[in-house]
């Protein structure tokens, strides 16, 4: 079959080079425009203040790019003027280090409560209500909750995902490079594919592979699934060793300055069985539907629908039933692998240009295996628009 096998991860990896044309940072201009998109949003939603905790969104709005942790690191934001940042005293060189731009702070030392702080700051402002990050952890809205009584809490959700859901052309081209990073690592990994070649193998070929296009920290995740595992949407544990006949499903990804890339590719290590090339061409057949239905204004649930009248239509279950799609279709994506909205009954939040989702309404066998085509799109103003073009056939996984 073409592409797969008759290589080495030793060769592949030689003619890897850093990404030749790197897509340009996120500019301050722009920061600074998502924090005044924000205010506008608190407007619409009637609070006076915002918390942002580490993590992606923190990232998003001011570039620190750290995980969060047990400690208050965060951005507090009035509905007019600056945001002010409250960290601990012993980061604080490393904040200012990591902010794309100067903001004053607000700092607590180890012994003192950092709610308390955030709660002062509140009162300074006059603020009665406060939405909170959708992310943050549970004990610290706890603790802002009891050092700010007086404070109506709020999610912060409409807010933060109202901004973080529509991607700008920087943040498109950002994961334009990511996606197109992780479809060579694909092809690559195709071709290092040899009997008995184990799972892990792959797995460290996959990752070294995307450190040497320059992927921000190797591989961000990635699942390499043989035969039967492929059956089990996230695999099993443990490893296996690849076999003639095997169907191969590897879903992996990494990042581009925190934003991300998640493609899987499906195809055989050998000769497929009727069924594979039957299942796996009704599952090309509910991707490419779905993607045909995008349109601005279409809410995100029928997009999942209507993948599922085609598996339907082929004989599989229209709902969660296996063999069928046992998850959703698609989620949204950027800074965070999964983040709203998402392609799934439920969600009846109207397309609009800009919006990034996968596309992979998986097809799963019970006890026998499972086919997922993994690709992502971005909505534009007429349709859809693919970051990678899908695969091309179970045969020739990659032209």
């Amino acid at each position: 079959m073409s592409g797969i096998g008759g290589s080495t991860a030793e060769r592949e990896l030689s003619e890897l080079k850093p990404w030749a044309n790197p897509a340009p940072a996120i500019t301050v201009e722009e920061r600074r425009a998502r924090i005044a998109k924000a205010q506008r949003l608190m407007g619409d939603l009637g609070v006076d203040a915002l918390i942002v905790g580490a993590g992606a969104s923190l990232r998003y709005f001011t570039g620190v790019a750290w995980g969060a942790t047990e400690r208050l690191v965060a951005m507090l934001l009035p509905r007019e003027g600056g945001p002010v940042m409250v960290c601990p005293r012993f980061e604080e060189g490393s904040l200012k280090a990591g902010m794309a731009f100067e903001a004053p702070l607000r700092l607590w030392e180890e012994h003192e409560n950092p709610y308390a702080l955030a709660a002062a700051l509140l009162a300074e402002w006059g603020a009665k209500s406060l939405a909170i990050d959708p992310a943050l952890a549970f004990f610290m809205f706890d603790g802002l909750r009891a050092s700010a009584p007086g404070v109506e809490m709020r999610s912060g959700a409409p807010v933060v995902d109202g901004c973080r859901m529509i991607k700008s052309a920087a943040e498109l081209a950002l994961m334009s490079q990511a996606k197109a990073m992780t479809l060579e690592v694909h092809r690559r990994a195709a071709r290092i594919l040899r009997a008995g070649i184990t799972t892990g193998e792959v797995r460290r070929f996959i990752d070294q592979a995307h450190r040497a296009l320059g992927a921000d920290n190797g591989s961000s995740f990635c699942a390499v699934q043989f035969g039967e595992a492929s059956a089990y949407p996230h695999g099993l544990p443990g490893e296996q060793s690849l076999k003639d006949g095997d169907l191969v499903l590897i879903d992996t990804g990494c990042q581009v300055q925190g934003y991300n890339s998640d493609i899987t590719r499906t195809y055989v290590f050998g000769t497929p069985t009727q069924e594979m090339v039957r299942v796996w061409a009704v599952e090309k057949k509910a991707q490419a539907a779905a993607f045909a239905a995008v349109k601005p204004g279409v809410p995100c649930e029928e997009i999942d629908a209507v993948a599922r009248r085609v598996l339907a239509a082929e004989g599989f279950s229209p709902d969660y039933d296996l063999p069928g799609l046992p998850h959703r279709t698609g989620h949204g994506i950027g800074l965070s692998i999964h983040e709203a909205p998402y392609l799934v009954r439920g969600d009846r939040t109207p397309l609009a240009p800009g919006m990034c989702f996968s596309n992979e309404p998986m097809i799963v066998i019970p006890g026998t295996f499972g086919v997922r085509l993994e690709d992502h799109f971005h909505v534009t103003e007429d349709g859809a628009a693919w970051f990678t073009e899908p695969q091309v056939s179970l045969e020739k996984p990659f032209g």
